[in-house]
């Protein structure tokens, strides 16, 4: 499982120019799955992401997490994070789940994601979406599990 995580004043997904999902303070997680992720690797990423102390505090110190800073999460499948372009200029994408696995493990894993208490919105699987974000910091954080 990988996600990059970027701390975001605000942050919309659109397909097809409608929007599907949209949050304020949080963070937008972008993540993959591999062929062999299951419901340990999901759990503990939930727990892991909504724990991470990358908001800050009344000293402007990075101590608080989304959830301490009344923050939501905006989740976006993007399959590409697996992408090797160690050999040729074309990525392949053999680590990563295949399509009908992936999308039940991002079913699965908002799921955990709310299960934590924080509120989540998200992409669509699978669709080509129009992504924006204000990057706050900037605070970008790459998680592999």
């Amino acid at each position: 499982m990988r996600i990059v995580a970027q701390r975001v004043s605000r942050g919309t997904v659109r397909v097809d120019g409608q929007t599907v999902g949209s949050i304020g303070t949080g963070l937008l997680v972008l993540v993959a799955f591999s062929g062999a992720d299951g419901d340990a690797e999901l759990a503990w990423m939930a727990r892991k992401l909504t724990g991470l102390r990358v908001f800050p505090d009344e000293e402007r110190r990075m101590n608080r997490s989304v959830r301490e800073a009344g923050g939501s999460l905006l989740v976006v499948s993007q399959f590409t994070l697996y992408g090797d372009t160690s050999r040729g200029m074309r990525p392949s994408f053999t680590e990563a789940a295949s399509p009908e696995r992936a999308e039940g493990l991002y079913e699965l894993f908002l799921d955990a994601l709310r299960a934590e208490g924080v509120p989540v919105e998200s992409g669509r699987f699978a669709a080509m979406m129009d992504v924006e974000l204000v990057n706050d910091g900037p605070v970008t954080l790459i998680l592999d599990r």
